[in-house]
């Protein structure tokens, strides 16, 4: 498959499970478990910037909605071994997220593009944020001397991240997005339309009320349950680190043909 090119939906699913962004993932049964209990028991730390109250107090509740919306086994009784992510579900929600990316680039509206997994999606928000500005879109620059969580909050290729002693940082923490929309608003700036991101930074955007795109793995249920109760608009699933960040590419140009967008070099 070339990766310029889109996909078809059929060869899409074949790539997922075969690269395990989606199909049988690495991700163990026991890790996902844990994460939706430690949800349900009010760890913050799995809110991702959400703020969830007392509606997801039971951890089967939680496990039906990553088995409806992320494709993950829905018997409790499965204690062990490997997870799943249902390709289907990952390619429906990439047709939500192009229908909300081409609404934004018909109307050039501001768009901010945040990761905290760069080690796995950088590319492809950088790729997404590309294509968004050619086709009219204003990409939002985040203000200068941000930090959060003791590192600096900067932006690369157009893409925000935490940054600590010279290193790209892997991190869940809405305290970076929370930064910068705090920046904007103390400077007079308008807030995004949108927000594309994962982890906290999207948890955090959709919570102040901004439409916000999330990526997220099947051991992160809060934006899946963002897309539940309509504070996020959509949730993507997948592997959010599979072995060779590459492999996304084929989701990415599918993404971006969907949203009727042109794949930058």
């Amino acid at each position: 498959m070339s990766f310029a090119t889109a996909p078809s939906r059929q060869s899409l699913t074949e790539h997922l499970v075969r690269t395990r962004i989606a199909g049988d993932v690495a991700t163990p049964r026991e890790n996902n478990l844990s994460h939706y209990r430690k949800l349900a028991q009010g760890d913050r730390y799995f809110w991702f910037g959400l703020e969830l109250g007392d509606r997801w107090t039971d951890e089967q509740d939680v496990l039906a909605v990553m088995a409806d919306r992320c494709g993950v086994d829905d018997d409790p009784a499965n204690r062990t071994g490997q997870d799943t992510i249902d390709p289907e579900l990952t390619i429906d929600a990439l047709d939500r997220a192009a229908t909300r990316l081409r609404k934004a680039a018909e109307a050039g509206q501001r768009v901010l593009f945040a990761t905290g997994h760069p080690g796995g999606l950088l590319d492809v928000h950088r790729k997404t944020a590309a294509a968004m500005r050619t086709a009219g879109c204003d990409i939002v620059r985040i203000p200068g001397g941000l930090t959060a969580d003791e590192g600096g909050v900067f932006q690369f290729c157009d893409v925000a991240m935490l940054e600590r002693g010279a290193t790209l940082w892997h991190t869940h923490s809405a305290a970076p997005m929370a930064a910068i929309l705090d920046a904007l608003e103390a400077q007079g700036q308008p807030l995004p339309d949108l927000v594309v991101a994962d982890h906290g930074w999207a948890g955090c955007a959709g919570q102040r009320g901004i439409d916000a795109i999330g990526y997220a793995d099947c051991n992160d249920p809060a934006l899946f349950i963002g897309e539940a109760e309509g504070t996020l608009s959509v949730t993507i699933p997948l592997d959010d680190h599979v072995v060779d960040p590459r492999f996304y590419d084929p989701l990415t140009a599918y993404l971006l043909d969907a949203a009727g967008l042109e794949l930058q070099p």
